[in-house]
């Protein structure tokens, strides 16, 4: 349609263009039917909708068809949905050889080890931060039971086939959904939901056999793009087809494929303007654990979401609140060369799971020592008893997996050191234990861990006063995830120049560490990484296309709770859309 005619022009949400006359005021579309003549996608929204008119008006100009006169995909007519996806195919033989690769009862799959900041503390000196580094390791399998960790996995493909996601974020979609499904082997099942203004499920769980990857391909590869994103009903029905199930595998969960631009929820969700999405809290309390009643906390089956978001124009933010709440993943999907990157976060997690139901305790070993905080990444954690004891929940641990927990104490004076004769006090700090399920057996383990000591002496040496490396190498990093963090609010509201000059401040500090000085590689990645986020604040246009994504992307992968907590209710704040800088 040309311009300059005299009409006005509107542009609607699937960038086709019309005279605002022609979808508005004329009757050519119906009340709840806003389908574009073209794609054909279905519009969320049309201008002077007050005056459309309803069902039963006069016939529509463009000739639409309504909804339920055509399958979900123009082309493709699929069977319909049972009333209760109770039809997975059934899990694979267990054989005897599988029922004896269990781990050897003497491996201990689960490691942890405390390393305190510093080896003494001079016994007339009270600390109010103290630091203490945890950390958990999977142990990866031994040589004599190399498969034992492995396990069949049930996984859920949610794909997005709005009206936004047509032409190449569709064509790429497909390509990574192809590579999930030819990288998956027969002991894992997958099904496929599809969703536009509605959810759907095209493919019931099926082992991916040479035939099950088959009609799982066709079933993608049948897939055409329109209408409108209702993200929350997508989840939903993913999170239906893995409650309804027959037969269970012991772990599961979710990948969403979408560019995460939600329509059906955008009063209350603004995309680009900072905001997370506040229909969170209608996803099922087995994506959302802060939703659950106290009576299923503990009973109600959780499942992880991977979103791989596609195009340069995707929501980084709801993606980014999906994933942090439900304990997932994310990735941005860029080219077809990012897909397996993608898969191996995915899969591999989920498929080298060793232990599930991880759970630390921590408590005060001497009268007076207090836990301040617990710096627990994307682990769910709580201080209780007046800072005696701590918690943190871990979830599933993976082979080779190598976790990082810093507790903060506070350490009172050691009391009395009269008798002191040989300056040699022993001050215990923590006590640690935690238990797990061991995932082929499923027994249950519970480990004390030997409690965390410290020296009192009265007077401290140049190599005890010295912070250990590793828990420096910690703190470097919550300081950068912290930097950016605040970076981030910053240039959600516009001072783009104080957030590259919070990130240069933030990088000095960083190679005046002991650890920067010492340990090459790590700390110096980390100033390497706020640098690059300096030259992605540097103009409103870097920071809109990659700059805010990859500084989300940080915070997820190294932040605490807290800190994506924090960033996340910006949007209390924030009221506008920033503006040019």
């Amino acid at each position: 349609m040309e311009r300059g005619q005299g009409q006005a022009v509107v542009t609607l949400e699937c960038a086709h263009s019309f005279h605002s006359s022609c979808v508005g005021n004329s009757g050519g579309v119906t009340y709840d039917n806003y389908i574009c003549p073209v794609c054909p996608a279905e519009w969320n929204d049309v201008p002077n909708s007050n005056t459309v008119t309803d069902s039963n008006s006069s016939p529509n100009p463009f000739n639409q068809v309504p909804e339920s006169q055509f399958p979900v995909h123009s082309h493709v007519m699929y069977e319909p949905e049972p009333i209760r996806f109770s039809d997975d195919e059934s899990l694979p033989m267990v054989t005897e050889d599988s029922m004896s690769s269990a781990p050897p009862a003497d491996l201990q799959i689960v490691r942890i080890k405390a390393i305190p900041e510093r080896v003494a503390v001079a016994s007339s000196e009270s600390v109010s931060e103290y630091d203490v580094l945890i950390n958990i390791t999977g142990q990866p399998p031994s040589k004599e039971s190399p498969q034992f960790h492995r396990g069949p996995i049930d996984l859920v493909t949610v794909l997005d086939i709005s009206g936004s996601m047509h032409g190449s974020k569709l064509a790429l979609l497909k390509s990574a959904v192809v590579f999930f499904i030819d990288n998956l082997g027969p002991s894992h099942r997958l099904s496929i939901v599809s969703f536009s203004t509605n959810a759907r499920r095209i493919l019931p769980l099926r082992r991916m056999t040479e035939e099950g990857r088959e009609n799982a391909k066709w079933c993608v590869n049948s897939l055409s793009a329109r209408g409108s994103t209702n993200i929350v009903e997508a989840l939903k029905k993913g999170v239906q087809v893995l409650d309804e199930r027959r037969h269970q595998d012991p772990v599961s969960g979710i990948v969403l494929f979408s560019d995460g631009r939600d329509t059906c929820y955008r009063d209350t969700h603004f995309p680009r303007t900072g905001h997370h999405p506040q229909y969170l809290h209608l996803l099922p309390g087995s994506l959302n654990p802060e939703i659950r009643g106290m009576e299923d906390h503990d009973q109600l089956q959780t499942y992880p979401v991977y979103s791989l978001c596609f195009g340069t124009d995707h929501d980084p933010f709801s993606m980014h609140a999906i994933s942090v709440v439900s304990g997932g993943g994310f990735s941005y999907i860029e080219s077809d060369e990012c897909v397996k990157g993608a898969f191996d976060s995915c899969i591999e997690s989920l498929s080298t799971v060793i232990g599930q139901e991880l759970h630390l305790r921590v408590s005060s070993a001497s009268h007076g020592v207090r836990i301040r905080s617990i710096s627990s990444k994307i682990y769910g954690s709580e201080i209780s008893n007046q800072g005696s004891r701590g918690s943190i929940n871990v979830g599933n641990i993976c082979a080779d997996d190598d976790i990082d927990i810093l507790v903060n104490l506070s350490i009172p004076v050691f009391g009395s050191i009269e008798d002191d004769e040989n300056d040699s006090n022993t001050m215990h700090l923590l006590h640690i234990t935690y238990s797990y399920t061991e995932f082929v057996s499923k027994q249950l383990v519970q480990i004390d861990v030997r409690p965390v000591t410290i020296r009192r002496p009265k007077s401290l040496s140049p190599r005890e006063m010295t912070v250990h490396e590793d828990v420096d190498m910690e703190k470097n990093n919550l300081l950068a995830v912290g930097s950016v963090t605040e970076a981030l609010q910053m240039a959600e509201t516009s001072d783009l120049t104080g957030a590259r000059t919070l990130l240069q401040d933030r990088s000095l500090i960083l190679t005046a560490s002991s650890s920067w000085q010492k340990v090459y590689g790590f700390p110096r990645s980390l100033e390497t990484k706020l640098k690059d986020l300096q030259e992605k604040m540097e103009s409103r246009e870097l920071y809109e296309s990659d700059g805010r994504r990859c500084a989300l992307e940080y915070i997820y992968l190294y932040g605490t709770p807290n800190m994506v907590n924090k960033f996340l209710q910006l949007s209390k704040k924030v009221g506008s859309p920033p503006s040019k800088e």
